[in-house]
């Protein structure tokens, strides 16, 4: 639909929008790519490398990025939800794929016990390259990730804590860094 697309187009040029999309935002972003400035390198995200639906807390790491949802919180490692069947980051055009992998903004990993980087499942719950779990574009007003932070933006959400569960967990950063980003 030309008209739609024009109008998808405008938002994501004006300088005072951004957007988050989570799972079935994400992929829809991916298929957007194209007309978001910046993110056309990004992956199609395709059937899990398990070719099954996985839903449970895994770790990731926030790398440093531009991304305006997770300003200072860089380096940070927190569990988060996962919930997907299609979450497989793939750059492979012969097998549905497209983008460039060297040319993304990486924002999230799924990594190790130890904190590295990982593809092995079950760490990696869709097996994405370098354990992609989110990207965004170079000005930072556009962040497409698989994984649920809104599903664990409170501490008794999550599958551990020493805090308090009735404050919110460090999810919820993003959310004030949205509001700040409006402000």
């Amino acid at each position: 639909n030309a008209g739609l697309s024009d109008q998808f187009a405008q938002f994501f040029a004006r300088g005072d929008t951004f957007g988050l999309g989570v799972c079935n935002g994400c992929q829809m972003f991916a298929e957007l790519a194209s007309i978001i400035p910046g993110a056309q390198h990004w992956p199609r995200f395709t059937t899990n490398l398990s070719e099954r639906f996985e839903a449970r807390l895994a770790l990731v790491s926030i790398l440093p990025s531009p991304s305006l949802f997770f300003a200072g919180m860089a380096h940070s490692r927190l569990p988060i939800a996962v919930a997907h069947g299609e979450g497989f980051a793939n750059f492979d055009a012969s097998r549905g794929g497209q983008g460039d992998a060297s040319q993304i903004i990486a924002a999230m990993q799924f990594v190790d016990h130890q904190g590295q980087a990982t593809e092995q499942y079950p760490f990696n719950p869709n097996g994405s390259p370098n354990g992609l779990a989110a990207v965004c574009t170079p000005d930072g007003r556009f962040t497409a990730m698989m994984p649920h932070p809104e599903r664990v933006f409170r501490n008794v959400q999550m599958s551990w804590t020493d805090q308090d569960l009735a404050h919110y967990s460090p999810w919820m950063q993003m959310w004030v860094n949205a509001r700040r980003f409006v402000s």
